[in-house]
This record gives C-alpha cells, structure tokens and sequence, in this order.
C-alpha cells in the first residue's frame, strides 16, 4: 500500500462511503437505516458503540450502533431533529452516507458471560442496547438469563415493536414493556420504566444491569436498583446523548476530566461515583 493510501486509512477524520440498502420509519420521528460499506468490508466494531455519520456539504453527527457484530451490514436509528437528521431522513435505498468510526468503549460482553443480564430501555434508548441484546441472542449459551425492560412515552412511539414480539414468544428470555400514557390499543403495563423493575424474576443484585434512555430516566432507576441492592459496579450506563465529534476534540462532551465520546459512551456507574453532574 503506497503511503497516500495508508494516511487515507490512518486519518480519524475521513470518512468510509455506505450505501442504505433497507430504509423504514420505525414511527414519526425514527428513521431506521440498513447500510452496507462501499469497501465490501464489514464494519468492525462491538456492542455499545457509535459512529459519526455524514452527508457530504451538511455535516456530520454521532449515531449508536444498533446492530449486532455477529449480523452482516450496519444497523442504524436516526431522529430527525436537524438540519442534517432531515436530509438523511429524505434518502431512499441507494444513497450515500459517511461513516466515520468506530468510536467509544462497549459494553461488558466478555465480563457478561455466565451472568444474568438486565436491560433497562427508555424511548430511543433501545436503540444502542438491542446491540447488546442482538449479540447475548446470537451467543446464547454464553449468558445467563436475558431480561429487557422496555418504556416509551406512548403507544405511537414504540420502537422495533415486530421485533419485540418476537423476542416474547421466545421461551429463552424476558420481555416487558410499559408506555407512560394509557392508550385504547394498549392492554400491557402503563407507567414509567421503574414500575417494571419490581416484577423481575432474577437475582438483581448478582445480575449485571444495563442502562439507556432520557437523561431525566436515570435518576429514578439508579434509585429504584439502589433499593434492590444493586452493587453500583454491576450497573452500566451509556452517556451517548452528549457526544459531538467522536475524537475528543471538541470538547462537547467533556464532563469534568472525562470525555464521553473516548471513555464512554458505556460507563460503569461506580467509575461515575466521583464525577459531579455526569448523570
């Protein structure tokens, strides 16, 4: 590889081409997109990670993974929001993104294995977790129980729903949903996420516990699993929401002497304990 080639690899700010291969809006705001590298590589990365995507001339913007490593192509959801989240939202199957990564740490995947899982997922929070979930499904055997706890604030704005359905009929793991307003179509569980942690049959306190949702989701549930007895070094959370450029340049996402987009955006929540205003 001549040296032009390999500074082109090396540089953090150049992005790889893809191309959306299956679009669908998952309601009114989320777009999800399947995507396929021009290189006719796979994207290598793992649980809990995100990328930048870009559309050329309108910016760029980081963007979990919601895909599993152990699946072909990259899976991504994406709210439309901006001024770059709306002209992503206009492409059909053919266009082009940017992708740039991947970036940040993961979550614990191989210190996970033998132990019962909980995911605790608010509104677009599923979204980095169903990577997680997809790769304990896919590595079945390697884990313990595999529950997933999820809330939105209305019926309309359930996420995946084909796709937690079928993960109900499966007899290998445990799905609730909740949605915070009642709704003539919904004869489940109404209320926030928490109200769900009560019906886990699981040993909590043994059980490492995942977390992602709205910032004013966290409190509430790091005190309903501080009542259970969860030990703070078996919960992790994911900070996502306050990245920008994914290099620790920009200093966007600098919380004291942490930069989320390279230490996060999954943290232990004990290594929070010191770090004022993280959650």
């Amino acid at each position: 590889m001549c040296e032009c080639c390999n500074n082109h690899k090396n540089d953090i700010y150049l992005p790889q081409l893809a191309t959306i291969t299956k679009r669908r809006m998952l309601n009114g705001t989320e777009l999800y997109l399947h995507l396929e590298m021009d290189s006719g590589k796979d994207l290598e990365y793992s649980p809990g990670q995100f990328v930048e995507v870009s559309v050329a001339g309108i910016g760029e913007g980081p963007i979990s993974i919601s895909s599993s490593p152990t699946q072909k192509g990259l899976e991504l959801v994406i709210r439309n929001v901006g001024s770059l989240t709306r002209v992503i939202h206009k492409l059909e199957v053919g266009g082009k993104l940017g992708i740039r990564g991947p970036y940040g740490s993961t979550y614990p995947v191989e210190q996970a294995k033998g132990k019962d899982l909980v995911f605790i997922c608010g509104g677009i929070g599923l979204v980095p977790q169903r990577s997680f979930i997809r790769y304990a499904l896919d590595h079945r055997n390697d884990y313990g129980k595999i529950i997933v706890l999820i809330g939105t604030k209305c019926y309309t704005m359930r996420l995946f729903r084909e796709e937690i359905a079928l993960w109900q009929q499966r007899k290998d793991m445990t799905v609730m949903e909740t949605i915070d307003e009642a709704h003539d179509c919904w004869d489940g569980n109404v209320g926030v996420v928490t109200t769900l942690i009560p019906k886990i049959e699981s040993d909590l306190p043994s059980s490492l516990v995942m977390i992602c949702g709205p910032p004013v989701m966290y409190k509430f549930v790091l005190m309903a699993l501080a009542e259970a007895e969860v030990p703070e070094d078996r919960i992790y959370v994911n900070l996502e929401r306050r990245m920008k450029c994914g290099v620790g340049k920009c200093g966007h996402c600098q919380i004291n002497e942490k930069y989320v987009c390279q230490e996060g955006p999954v943290f232990r929540y004990s290594d929070l304990a010191l770090v004022p205003e993280a959650i």
